[in-house]
């Protein structure tokens, strides 16, 4: 695994390692070195040589660091010259932190080959609010933009005309960030798509969805009934998506409607009163045991994890506590 080197003035790398850490999860090979005022060039050096050492694979580091010329990067690229498969990028944010994680779970990726793919996703990072405050784009981009597709006649029939269902989620919170980059960029869909009665017809909810959106991904905010006919429409064929759902019985009237569901990643089912809590970020009550036991009966399968980085959780074990503490609440 490519090992990655934080490395800023002040706290900033210790404070996005840590902020990284609540998306993604805890690291490996992940370390953070700072330039504090006390400190001189040759003491930063040395810092970063103790801490480069204490990763598993000396010649693959990634160094991800905040400013072109400050001292930092003046220091980690003397060092860069003595050893060839060590890269260095400046300008380190947190969508650039997680992308490099998420990269690096490809096991032969190398420090060059991440930091290539963490280019255009630490820059598209960098957005504002209002959107009219943004830079006019290029005129190409213009050009792009104003070819005109229209809507595809009823009845075409793309690819193979069965929507691809990349990843299926249960999460109360719906769009955040986890989904929004570490499950986003693990399964690289065209299209979000959140599944709900209630958040559908809320328009300020819907919105703020919407609006968070990773780069480049479009989302949907639709019913369980919309979901169900896209299901079965040909010209779904070539769309490959991922579906998010606040309940598992929002996924059962979606099964049950004909979407061909055959995984689920329960990743959050929020506490509230008359549930218990079996894991750190699942919590259910009866109907919910009830729920996931027809969904499973169907031969859907569960992997139970908040982020792909996580291990995950044993489905059986988590049921059989569920039912274990709601029977002694009875």
């Amino acid at each position: 695994m490519v090992g990655i080197v934080l490395a800023s003035h002040g706290d900033l790398a210790a404070g996005i390692k840590q902020t990284a850490s609540m998306v993604f999860g805890d690291q490996p090979d992940v370390v953070s070195v700072s330039l504090q005022p006390s400190m001189g060039p040759d003491d930063l050096r040395a810092e970063i040589e103790k801490e480069v050492a204490t990763l598993s694979d000396p010649e693959q580091v990634l160094f991800l660091v905040d400013l072109w010329g400050g001292t930092p990067f003046n220091q980690i690229n003397g060092l860069l010259d003595s050893h060839p498969t060590w890269v260095a990028v400046t300008g380190m944010n947190l969508p650039m932190v997680i992308t490099a994680y998420t990269l690096r779970m490809n096991p032969e990726a190398t420090a060059a080959e991440i930091a290539t793919g963490i280019l255009q996703e630490s820059r598209d990072g960098v957005r504002v609010k209002p959107e009219d405050l943004e830079p006019a784009p290029a005129k190409a981009e213009v050009a792009k933009a104003n070819v005109p597709t229209g809507a595809i006649p009823e009845g075409t029939v793309l690819g193979d005309g069965h929507i691809k269902i990349a990843h299926c989620r249960v999460d109360t919170r719906l769009l955040h960030g986890q989904v929004a980059t570490t499950w986003t960029k693990q399964v690289n869909p065209d299209r979000i798509i959140v599944v709900s009665d209630s958040v559908s017809h809320d328009e300020l909810r819907k919105t703020m969805i919407v609006q968070a959106a990773p780069p480049g991904v479009k989302v949907h905010v639709v019913p369980i009934q919309k979901m169900i006919d896209v299901s079965k429409d040909p010209r779904f064929g070539a769309t490959k998506v991922m579906l998010l759902f606040e309940t598992p019985q929002d996924v059962l009237k979606a099964v049950e409607g004909g979407v061909d569901i055959k995984n689920v990643n329960l990743g959050s089912m929020a506490h509230s009163v008359g549930k218990v809590v079996v894991t750190n970020a699942i919590a259910m009550d009866k109907a919910d045991v009830e729920c996931l036991e027809t969904l499973a009966s169907k031969g859907i399968e569960f992997d139970v994890r908040k982020v792909p980085s996580d291990s995950p959780e044993n489905f059986d074990a988590m049921m059989k506590k569920a039912k274990s503490e709601l029977a002694a609440q009875a």
